[in-house]
């Protein structure tokens, strides 16, 4: 009988199977090790040339993308193009809000605002001044302004004597932030900030009006308008018509600078659904004080003919008779962030500042921000913080600064509400999916990412979290600035699926 020796390739194998067997564990972690080292290298390249290719999309034409990618679990950058470009954030700056409110002022942090006064109640009535003094809660809403007429009511208070005086002098009298387009003022998105504020409903759009704009019953007459809360404070100039059925709706809403006249002209086609927009008011305390006044009135409580509506400084020894705590900070920021809510950066800028240093300012706010981020790891030398929100055009971040935030503040006791907060690819609901429920709504990335959304003219960002097919979680970072596409998201929900399949 003639031996049959095994082929080359079979005792190659053999032989590696016998010394991996007998190797010390040590020596057996080295050639794992390898074998991960090796595929991390093959993802990494796999993930470069996939993103390289997606960037060449003609809709970045002329534009400066900036992208860092991080894994979550250790910091290291995957990918990164342009990372360390100073780059426009847009609303991705709530993201260094939000982690330094929270860092700095804590999760369970309440906003207050108070009725007080200098009078003394005799019988049924008060003689003296009801003062309306607000510390910054940008949640307060005319059912609050209800509650406080109640308590007024159940001490016995059926007329007031004096004047009625709102006090926000919390923060300073600076009411838009230095970068603010003029023709963004009497949007929601640009509303005044001040430390006594309203909401028109549970958006928590402050220093707003939410007007209602419904068609008549007959195609050539005014539409009707409601104003959400009724309030005195604004004129309604209506201009409107209503159209036959088939016209196309082409209503304009303006407010005149400097005052509250909202001119409202067009069209609003017959049968068609009310039409909600709303309207930034022109100096908000006196706008709450308003709407106060008439909480009052609709309980039962009369004031006097020639009362004033002033705004002053509640005196040192004036009584506390009613008061409101906000939310925690932790509940606050969800409305903050899902819904992109630019009054709330602002007042948390200013909150911020009045905590730390003393002063309600933007100066003072940014300058907290800024040393709370570094506190992150941040280099604060690349970046330039203007606002609370993004809308200005000056803010700077370089896209691998970014991520290195979002990657270490997750070792804070206050993450999980932070995380919570970010919206939540494909998730109906305003208040879960947030600005992204509409986008990124297929599997794998239905629920795996949750990231804070950014737009201004020229700017689009998206940055946050994504998990993985394979369960690995990712720190990620998008910013595209000086595109003149008419949109850049398509690309930016390309990259995420690209990381989703990674």
């Amino acid at each position: 009988m003639i031996a049959r020796y095994p082929r080359k390739g079979v005792l190659v194998s053999l032989l590696i199977t016998i010394v991996v067997l007998y190797l010390p564990v040590h020596q057996k972690f080295i050639v794992h090790a390898a074998s991960d080292q090796t595929t991390l290298l093959e993802r990494k390249t796999s993930l470069k040339a996939n993103l390289d290719s997606i960037l060449k999309d003609e809709a970045l034409k002329g534009a400066v993308v900036g992208i860092s990618i991080r894994s979550a679990e250790t910091g290291e950058i995957f990918y990164s193009s342009n990372g360390d470009i100073s780059l426009h954030p847009a609303s991705n700056m709530k993201v260094l809000t939000a982690a330094a409110a929270l860092e700095t002022l804590g999760p369970d942090y309440q906003f207050s605002t108070e009725v007080r006064t200098d009078g003394k109640i005799k019988g049924h009535v008060l003689y003296g001044n009801l003062f309306l003094s607000g510390k910054g809660d940008p949640t307060l809403t005319k059912t609050d302004l209800n509650s406080f007429a109640k308590e007024l009511k159940a001490k016995g208070i059926n007329q007031v004597k004096g004047n009625l005086i709102s006090d926000d002098n919390w923060y300073d009298d600076i009411r838009l932030s230095q970068d603010l387009n003029w023709s963004d003022e009497s949007n929601p998105t640009g509303a005044q900030i001040s430390a006594l504020t309203l909401s028109p409903d549970s958006d928590y759009d402050a220093g707003t009006v939410l007007l209602e704009i419904t068609p008549a019953s007959k195609a050539g007459k005014r539409a009707e308008v409601k104003i959400i809360p009724s309030t005195d404070f604004v004129e309604i100039i209506n201009k409107t018509r209503t159209g036959r059925p088939k016209e196309e709706e082409n209503l304009l809403i303006e407010r005149k600078h400097g005052t509250n006249q909202i001119k409202i002209s067009g069209r609003i086609p017959l049968n068609a659904e009310a039409l909600k927009s709303r309207v930034a008011v022109w100096e908000p305390a006196g706008y709450a004080l308003d709407v106060f006044k008439h909480s009052l009135e609709e309980n039962g409580i009369r004031l006097g003919k020639k009362i004033q509506m002033l705004n002053g400084v509640v005196p040192g020894n004036a009584d506390l008779i009613a008061y409101k705590k906000s939310m925690p900070l932790k509940e606050l920021i969800v409305p903050f962030m899902k819904l992109s809510n630019n009054g709330h950066g602002e007042v948390l800028a200013k909150e911020m500042g009045k905590f730390v240093c003393g002063e309600g300012t933007w100066e003072k706010g940014m300058q907290v921000i800024q040393k709370t981020v570094a506190t992150f790891g941040v280099n604060e030398t690349a970046i330039l913080l203007r606002d609370g929100s993004g809308l200005s055009h000056k803010n700077l971040i370089p896209a691998n600064e970014l991520t290195q935030l979002l990657f270490a503040i997750q070792a804070k006791s206050w993450y999980p509400s932070f995380e919570n907060s970010l919206p939540v690819a494909g998730e109906p609901g305003r208040l879960k999916g947030g600005t992204l429920r509409s986008r990124l709504t297929e599997a794998p990335v239905k629920g795996n990412v949750k990231a804070k959304t950014g737009s201004i003219t020229g700017v689009s960002t998206l940055s946050g979290y994504i998990t993985t097919q394979n369960g690995e979680k990712l720190v990620f970072a998008i910013m595209i600035n000086n595109y003149l596409s008419p949109s850049v998201k398509s690309v930016e929900d390309r990259i995420v699926r690209a990381l989703c399949t990674l």
